[in-house]
């Protein structure tokens, strides 16, 4: 299912484009959520409580204080992984969605035809930047974590959280299953805790210390092969 965002301040041309999106995905027989936001400012709030929460986010460039322009260069900072589209009335800002990694522009009102090259390049995107996200799934919903925000994972029991830069994720599952998943770049520290190597700053003793400021411990049956682990990492190898 894709999570889709659509951020206008004109509530009938948000009208327009969901409903352009809906016949389209309802031809390719997928399913979708919609959420609408009609500024820039109350997108990036809710973003800040949702992240990873949305695939795709439509953006109007013409907007009140807070343009799609800048509105999207700040969820670009927080998310390399989130695919945006702009729409817009004018060809003037065309070139400038590249400085964001822009999928594609629609003008308004969206063609059919442009609209399908657009969700075709974003649904490719997607699938191209798995390598790029930890995937878990907490309830009915589908969180994509970019693993370079990634600090590190935590179990208790059959639960296991996410700690990342921005917030933190729980889900049900082992850490056994998340070590196998999640692949290089990752260290078992502890029966409890698995670390981004990149995230570490010191090891002091029996613990590391994360930057920011966060420090766990080492259990004995992990610290050789984790000392190991995350001295390859410090030394780029």
């Amino acid at each position: 299912m894709l999570r889709i965002a659509i951020c206008d301040d004109n509530a009938d041309a948000r009208l327009a484009l969901r409903s352009a999106l809906e016949r389209l995905m309802e031809e390719r027989r997928t399913e979708g959520s919609f959420f609408e936001f009609s500024t820039g400012e109350g997108l990036l709030r809710w973003q800040e409580k949702h992240a990873g929460e949305l695939d795709l986010i439509f953006l109007d460039i013409e907007m009140g204080e807070l343009d799609g322009m800048e509105t999207a260069r700040r969820l670009r900072s927080a998310d390399e992984t989130l695919q945006l589209v702009f729409v817009t009335g004018y060809t003037d800002y065309v070139f400038d969605g590249y400085s964001v990694g822009a999928a594609g522009y629609l003008m308004k009102p969206p063609r059919p035809k442009q609209l399908e090259e657009v969700m075709d390049r974003v649904t490719a995107a997607l699938l191209g930047s798995e390598e790029k996200v930890f995937l878990c799934r907490s309830g009915e919903t589908l969180y994509r974590i970019p693993r370079q925000q990634i600090r590190y994972f935590s179990s208790d029991r059959r639960q296991v959280t996410c700690v990342t830069e921005l917030r933190s994720y729980v889900f049900y599952g082992k850490l056994d299953q998340v070590e196998a998943e999640i692949g290089e770049g990752f260290v078992r520290i502890h029966q409890r805790y698995l670390v981004r190597s990149g995230a570490v700053t010191q090891i002091e003793g029996g613990q590391v210390c994360l930057e920011d400021g966060t420090t766990l411990p080492i259990s004995r049956s992990n610290r050789a092969a984790a000392l190991s682990a995350l001295t390859r990492a410090a030394l780029g190898e």
